[in-house]
């Protein structure tokens, strides 16, 4: 049994202030199947100028719940220009005099499980587990460069581009395992011509997840009390998330308007998150009279088991891109399997698991027309959409922690 495990996630802060989210529940599991693991994050809170103090030193150590976190001094930063950058570089250059002082003291790990978002972390990880003279698994969640790409940040002929690809092909190379959160992770390193340069059978998937007891105890312990939501004249359609360009929340108000014209007036979405694009849809509805949207503005955390639960059907959207081919990771779609409620998904993807166990309705393209298609359809059979329902909840067990744990474990004993 390798028992000490290092995790490196640069903001895994946020899951240190939470009590929650990947890397935590991560953690939780493995102490509970007689691991000792311990998550190496940034003092920086991303999207947050609060910081974890650390003073003269490169890094300070806290416990919660059993679990060590490690704080590696990082500059502070807002938004995602330069400062980012620059505390990027600064957690990849301390993390090697602060893995060297920490091993000293509890003891050198038996593996490294170096996870992005940014690919520095995972170069970081490699090579130290080179020095200890360990495994090292790296953990993609998110694809640099191939989304910025994918949005339009970046051009992929570009000197940067090639630069990022070649860095990333190294990271897959020279890891001793890849664990990727999306299931058609092996079609991605194919796609890039990589496959004769990469052992596929080290490249492994673990998805992202949901804890079912605290979904479920949240639900029950933190029920919100909302007219709208409880209102039962109305099949409410709810969308959870942030608002901002990205999110592209107007293509909703699209489908919206066009089920309106239709006469249909069952039908409502319930839009619960707040961001810069806020006052803009809303000033949209009244100026085009859509009444069949209402933002509800941002809601506590604890409140989202309970509103998806009191949903006739929630709604995964945001921008399709070319990623969506290999599979979806999103943890919001992984809490509305939890909720036990019918999905639409306003978008195709490769290994959809909606289609797979019939849990929910894809968009076959992303467009107004179709999405508002695809609602209708989603409400017009109330035993279907039931059906739906129940398969949502049931395969929901597949993705819980203790489960995906299990498959962490796995991965860890065979490098």
């Amino acid at each position: 049994m390798k028992k000490n495990i290092w995790i490196w996630n640069h903001y895994a802060t946020n899951m240190y202030k939470d009590h929650a989210g990947r890397h935590y529940w991560f953690a939780e599991n493995l102490i509970k199947q007689g691991y000792k693991p311990t998550v190496f994050c940034a003092s920086t809170i991303h999207n947050s100028t609060e910081n974890i103090e650390v003073g003269n030193k490169k890094y300070t150590s806290d416990a919660v719940n059993d679990i060590p976190f490690v704080f590696v001094k990082t500059p502070s930063y807002l938004g995602n220009g330069i400062q980012r950058v620059k505390n990027m570089i600064a957690f990849y250059n301390n993390l090697f005099s602060v893995a060297k002082e920490y091993a000293k003291i509890h003891g050198k790990p038996d593996v490294i499980l170096a996870s992005s978002v940014h690919p520095l972390t995972l170069v970081a990880g490699i090579k130290i587990a080179k020095k200890f003279g360990v495994p090292c698994v790296c953990e993609v969640r998110d694809l640099w460069p191939e989304s910025i790409v994918a949005y339009g940040a970046l051009k992929r002929s570009s000197l940067i581009a090639k630069v990022l690809y070649q860095g990333e092909k190294w990271i897959y190379k020279k890891a001793d395992s890849v664990i990727m959160t999306w299931e058609g992770g092996k079609d991605y390193i194919v796609d890039q011509g990589w496959e004769n340069q990469i052992d596929l059978a080290k490249v492994k998937h673990i998805s992202n997840g949901v804890i079912l007891d605290s979904f479920d105890r949240n639900s029950k312990e933190n029920e919100i009390v909302d007219q709208d939501l409880d209102n039962e004249k109305y099949k409410n359609i709810v969308y959870a998330g942030s608002i901002r360009k990205v999110n592209n929340l107007g293509m909703l108000l699209d489908a919206a308007k066009i089920i309106q014209d239709k006469g249909i007036n069952d039908i409502r979405f319930l839009i619960y998150g707040a961001g810069d694009e806020s006052e803009m849809l809303k000033m949209r509805c009244e100026e085009e009279t859509i009444k069949n949207v209402i933002f509800k503005g941002r809601v506590d955390k604890k409140f989202v088991p309970s509103i998806l639960k009191k949903a006739y059907v929630n709604i995964l959207h945001n921008s399709s891109t070319s990623l969506d081919k290999y599979g979806q990771s999103q943890n919001k779609f992984f809490e509305y399997l939890a909720a036990g409620k019918c999905i639409v998904q306003t978008y195709t993807t490769g290994y959809s698991v909606c289609e797979k166990y019939n849990c929910g309705i894809s968009a076959p393209i992303q467009n107004a027309d179709q999405i508002a298609k695809a609602v209708i359809t989603a409400c017009n059979d109330d035993e279907k959409n039931k059906v739906m329902a129940s398969n949502a909840l049931y395969i929901s067990k597949e993705y819980d922690f203790e489960k995906l744990t299990k498959k962490l474990i796995d991965v860890i004993e065979s490098v």
